[in-house]
């Protein structure tokens, strides 16, 4: 759910003249010092002008893959859990996301003029190497084609990072490139479970404030196979991915620092995706929520109430001034579900422009009394100052 609020007034600050700037906007300054996501991300005028999320509405596709430029802001986001035939294990992370810097912009004539941004995040985890990697990018959108997305066939892209699928309503299956600085991921995704709608239909309100709401919508399980590169060694991978797509243009409301995201994939083919957002006096917000998804593809909405979240374990960033939780307790106790989640590291921070912590987890329970295992994901924001 990251992505309600990805990161666009800091855009707004230091996008708006990026191609003038010595350094990729959002890098760090000259001390070392990278953004913080949240700090920005408060105030309702931030909004104003931008289309607005107020209601469920019906989707439609192949249109909504594509991009809503009115929109302040949205995402294409995929993470997955790779081993080679041998074992070694590795997580992944790519979003491409899109940002509208200004809703009345003038027209402009040059095939230059935009008032769209768009930025990349990759991240790749190298379990048993121990090591995580991050790259970043950014380019202007408008008809020069450095950035876009369309729908026929489908295609989202940065540069040469890009995921490619079919025509039509069924964008499936995808092709996932992207290369940067001795990292390279090239691989195949296909469904194996038709997509979900998040929240009320697609519907996800995220405050109390009107428009504080995003469509949302998730491929939970997309069977995966390809390559990946890392310092000069090539790798065959296999596993499994989760591909959410959200857009609109919320702000946090009053009292939100943050928040907690998880994509969790078990073993007994089941899928959950919850989200907590916090507030600044440590409660959690009411409209939290998140999905559970059935072997048979079938969801349900899970409430605050339905979920029991512990942290159990937590990290501190070299950098200082963040300390992360790295390990929960999750229980759902209407369907006899207990789970620990850890971190494959404990150090996924981001720190390119913007700061977060991002990264695999592994997971272990039992379900109805018999074990589950899997793997996913876990987003955490506002936690660093």
């Amino acid at each position: 759910m990251k992505r309600w609020v990805a990161l666009p007034l800091v855009m707004l600050v230091l996008v708006a003249g990026w191609w003038l700037w010595p350094s990729p906007p959002g890098s760090p300054d000259a001390s070392g010092q990278t953004q913080s996501v949240t700090r920005f991300l408060s105030g309702e005028e931030a909004a104003e002008g931008y289309a607005r999320i107020t209601g469920p509405e019906a989707l439609e596709f192949p249109r909504d893959h594509g991009a809503h430029p009115g929109y302040r802001h949205e995402w294409w986001y995929i993470t997955g859990q790779l081993e080679t035939a041998q074992g070694r294990h590795f997580g992944y992370q790519i979003t491409f996301f899109r940002f509208n810097l200004d809703p009345d912009a003038p027209e402009r004539t040059s095939d230059w003029g935009t008032n769209q941004v768009w930025m990349a995040h990759l991240g790749l985890t190298d379990t048993d190497g121990g090591r995580f990697h991050h790259r970043e990018r950014f380019s202007r959108g408008g008809d020069i084609g450095l950035a876009g997305a369309a729908v026929d066939p489908f295609r989202v892209w940065l540069d040469d990072w890009r995921l490619d699928g079919a025509a039509g309503p069924d964008i499936m299956p995808l092709r996932l490139q992207a290369a940067d600085d001795g990292l390279a991921l090239d691989l195949h995704l296909d469904a194996l479970k038709p997509l979900v709608l998040q929240g009320e239909a697609g519907y996800s309100q995220k405050g109390p404030d009107p428009g504080n709401a995003s469509r949302y919508f998730s491929y939970t399980r997309l069977a995966t196979d390809g390559e990946l590169i890392l310092d000069g060694e090539r790798f065959r991978v296999s596993g499994l991915s989760w591909m959410d797509r959200e857009w609109g243009s919320s702000v946090l409301s009053e009292g939100q620092t943050g928040w907690n995201w998880f994509s969790l994939q078990l073993d007994d083919q089941t899928e959950i995706m919850y989200y907590i957002l916090r507030l600044d006096d440590g409660a959690i917000a009411p409209r939290s929520k998140g999905l559970f998804v059935a072997a048979d593809g079938s969801s349900q909405v899970l409430q605050t109430q339905d979920v029991e979240l512990e942290e159990t374990r937590h990290w501190d960033s070299p950098l200082g001034d963040a300390r992360y939780p790295v390990a929960w307790r999750l229980r759902i106790p209407s369907r006899d579900l207990q789970l620990e989640i850890e971190a494959v590291l404990d150090d996924q921070e981001l720190r390119t422009g913007f700061r977060y912590w991002e990264g695999a987890v592994r997971i272990r329970g039992a379900r109805d009394g018999e074990p589950v295992a899997g793997g996913g994901y876990a987003e955490l924001t506002g936690y660093a100052e």
